[in-house]
């Protein structure tokens, strides 16, 4: 397999010094001259960490990529980069996956690699990953970790969806908080990430859909024997994308872009998958706008009945015939001639799938809920836009108006949320303000603020709530997410003060307060900015440089690519 079009003979391949000091420090793992010798450089992009259970058996899953690509004849490096834990890291990981791109890219651009496998589940690990790679835009594929397998508890399947309600129900007394210690045992049975269509799946199916992943990639359980199939193939195709020269610039398309949109209002997605879609297309050089999401998404219903949007998890998706199925069921919808990572379209890949089970993939013509699973809003409350997800809503709310319940910060929310004087009901609009991208720092996700106490013991299980921060994909009700411009920069969110009237109208796409001209004018003189929270390190250069929402919430001089080429020579 001698080719001397290898980026890595660029460091092997080399003469004198140089080429002694390359191959010789590789030397000292056991290698044999010979593995040097032109065979194509793979890299293992791994994501392991004990501090991300979800991506914990990712050293297994990196060995089954291993053989595949040894299979090809290729030479496989795996190397470590920043791992995001979604359920441990503080203050958020969101704040961290700007960070863990740029590991991302620069690992890949130092070292002599000639395609790059991304190992990748929990969150934040696919997007930063995939950001960071194409930025550098190598062949590339990615292998997600996959869910967990269903939990059970005392007879009922139960997922990451269910947390929220176990808290409510802790909060109302309807439960003892000692069941929670059998309840979280019996939740996260197996290795995985949330088997519900939470942030981390949706990303997996961000990726099958975009066409950088083998086919079935995204709903095989992690415990499940054929994720390890599926990633030694991923390793043993990676060598023939790199011998076909196909990079994820031409995967990458602004059709491929149009797909994963709409698949993901079909399978009611995580609001997330917005925010970090548009930051890949900032990295590969795609035009996408806000208002895509909303052309792309408005028409097309709900067909995957999936928690929290619907009844099942993704272990059921997969025995029902997994994204694929999907696919299939949008076939009329999809840009079908988009190339993906296996050289084959997009719909060459899913035209032998079959729905095993109608009630949790449906059709477009009789889906399981004609609420699409994203909706983009505009008015004078987010000039820049909001989200929702109307798929996991109250239909009762989605045309509403109210009065506003100020919370400045989430400390206030957390101190005031319960009191018994707070003045709130039902019909109120609970409103939580800097908890975006500047004004956490990070865009946390705790939009889906709980329902005060007092409306719980009335038994109201939802309200509209408005915030400029994120909500966990596992997460429900009629939320206003991502509004742009955040409160922090002093927009018209920041001017919101308690008994304003909010108007929600999501048919119309509209989010509107009213506030006259004049009013906002005068409340927009007296705004003062919140205080920074730090003056050095990362965090102070996230503050500095992060875009808004509607943006992505990319680093401003990380949009675009910077290539594979590397400037200057060490030796």
């Amino acid at each position: 397999m001698q080719n001397k079009g290898l980026r890595s003979r660029e460091w092997f391949g080399r003469k004198g010094k140089d080429g002694f000091i390359y191959r010789a420090w590789m030397k000292n793992q056991g290698i044999p001259d010979y593995e040097f010798n032109g065979k194509p450089i793979i890299g293992i992009c791994n994501t392991w960490s004990e501090l991300t259970p979800c991506n914990a058996h990712f050293r297994d899953l990196a060995e089954s990529v291993k053989r595949g690509i040894l299979e090809a004849g290729g030479f496989p490096v795996e190397f470590p980069v920043m791992s995001l834990g979604e359920t441990l890291m503080k203050p958020t990981a969101m704040l961290f996956r700007n960070l863990a791109s740029m590991d991302v890219e620069e690992s890949i651009r130092a070292n002599p690699l000639d395609g790059v496998v991304l190992l990748c589940g929990c969150d934040k690990t696919t997007p930063s990953l995939v950001m960071g790679a194409a930025s550098v835009n190598l062949p590339t594929i990615v292998v997600s970790g996959g869910p967990m397998l269903t939990g059970n508890h005392q007879g009922n399947k139960i997922g990451t969806s269910d947390v929220w309600r176990y808290h409510d129900d802790v909060r109302s007394g309807k439960i003892l908080e000692e069941e929670l210690l059998t309840i979280e045992a019996a939740m996260c049975r197996s290795q995985g990430h949330c088997a519900v269509m939470g942030t981390a799946s949706s990303m997996a199916c961000m990726v099958e859909s975009l066409g950088l992943s083998l086919p079935g990639n995204a709903a095989i359980p992690a415990a499940d024997s054929r994720r390890k199939v599926l990633a030694q193939l991923s390793g043993l195709r990676i060598v023939e994308m790199v011998k076909d020269d196909l990079k994820l610039s031409d995967i990458l398309t602004r059709q491929a872009f149009e797909n994963a949109i709409k698949v993901n209002a079909a399978i009611g997605g995580s609001t997330n998958f917005v925010i970090h879609l548009l930051a890949i297309a900032g990295r590969i050089g795609i035009d996408l706008k806000l208002d895509d999401f909303n052309r792309l998404s408005e028409n097309i219903p709900l067909i995957a009945n999936l928690q929290p949007s619907g009844k099942y998890f993704m272990e059921d998706l997969f025995y029902a015939g997994g994204l694929p199925a999907v696919l299939k069921a949008l076939d009329g919808i999809l840009h079908r001639d988009c190339i993906t990572a296996n050289g084959q379209t997009i719909s060459e890949n899913y035209s032998r799938a079959i729905s095993y089970n109608s009630d949790v993939i449906s059709t477009v013509d009789s889906p399981f809920n004609t609420a699409t699973g994203l909706a983009i809003l505009q008015g004078n409350l987010c000039e820049a836009g909001a989200v929702i997800k109307p798929s996991a809503a109250s239909p009762h709310l989605m045309q509403h108006t109210g009065k506003a319940v100020v919370f400045e910060n989430i400390e206030d929310f957390k101190t005031r949320i319960d009191l018994d004087d707070l003045d709130v009901d039902e019909n109120s609009v609970l409103v939580l303000k800097n908890v975006g991208p500047k004004g956490y720092p990070g865009m946390p996700e705790v939009g889906n603020m709980g329902i005060p106490k007092k409306l719980l013991a009335k038994g109201i299980t939802d309200m509209l709530r408005i915030s400029d921060g994120r909500m966990s994909g596992t997460g429900f009700g009629t939320i206003v997410l991502h509004v742009s411009p955040e409160a922090a920069l002093g927009g018209n969110f920041a001017m919101i003060k308690d008994g304003d009237l909010i108007t929600l109208d999501v048919p119309k796409r509209l989010l509107n307060v009213a506030i006259s001209p004049e009013l906002m004018a005068e409340r927009k003189k007296q705004f003062i900015a919140p205080a920074e929270v730090t003056n050095r390190g990362y965090v102070k250069l996230y503050i500095d440089h992060v875009q808004q929402a509607h943006l992505g919430a990319d680093l401003d001089f990380l949009r675009g690519g910077s290539g594979s080429s590397v400037l200057r020579d060490s030796h």
